[in-house]
């Protein structure tokens, strides 16, 4: 088994737990547009998908969008979600805990913008461990599960990419750990994983059983 030394989380519903609010605030949004679907359906629709294709999705689905619906419906989306990541957001169970015993680099390698994965580290006091180890695809302009954020991560803490772990819960970010060669810690369970890769990923059932693998 090659030797961990650097590890690289997601942040949204693996760091923190803002995978469920946001999808949450994503379905009220779209069901008042006037969509009808589950909030379980929603979930699965929008898990770990940048926002700019959920918008477009929407937007086909809307008779009445105008030129204008994506643009706007993104910073609504944006104003809500931090509204309601101020009331009750919290860290994934065993995050802080985690960051507080590693002694080998780490990062975060998010979908998500800058300034939202600022926010949420922060709101779950995380930021203090993350320090400006946070790298977001909107700064590189590579989504997962394109791996190039992968790549470019493990680049900076100068570690090679055999030699990273990376934690997600997502497909996106699973399909991208396995496309930049990493050893992956899947939150996701193996249901629903696309089989070209359910067998090349490690299965966790939550952040603190990571401790025995590092």
């Amino acid at each position: 088994m090659r030797e961990i030394r650097a590890v690289l989380f997601d942040s949204d519903g693996t760091l923190v737990d803002s995978e469920v609010p946001a999808m949450d605030v994503l379905h009220q949004m779209a069901v008042a547009e006037g969509l009808q679907f589950t909030r379980e359906e929603a979930h699965r629709q929008f898990r770990g998908v940048r926002m700019s294709r959920i918008a477009a999705w929407i937007a086909e689905r809307v008779p009445e969008a105008g030129d204008n619906f994506e643009q706007d419906f993104t910073q609504r989306y944006r104003e809500a979600s931090v509204r309601r990541f101020k009331e009750d957001l919290a860290p994934m169970p065993g995050a802080l805990e985690l960051l507080q015993r590693l002694h080998i680099p780490f990062g975060v390698v998010t979908n998500g913008p800058m300034e939202k994965v600022q926010l949420t580290l922060d709101l779950t006091g995380l930021l203090p461990y993350v320090g400006d180890r946070i790298y977001s695809a909107y700064d590189h302009s590579c989504f997962k599960p394109d791996p190039a954020l992968f790549l470019i991560a493990a680049r900076d803490l100068g570690t090679d990419p055999a030699h990273c772990a990376v934690v997600e819960d997502s497909v996106p970010g699973l399909l991208a750990g396995v496309a930049a060669g990493m050893r992956v810690f899947s939150l996701h369970p193996r249901e629903g994983v696309p089989e070209a890769i359910a067998d090349k990923l490690t299965y966790i059932g939550g952040l603190s059983d990571l401790i025995h693998h590092l």
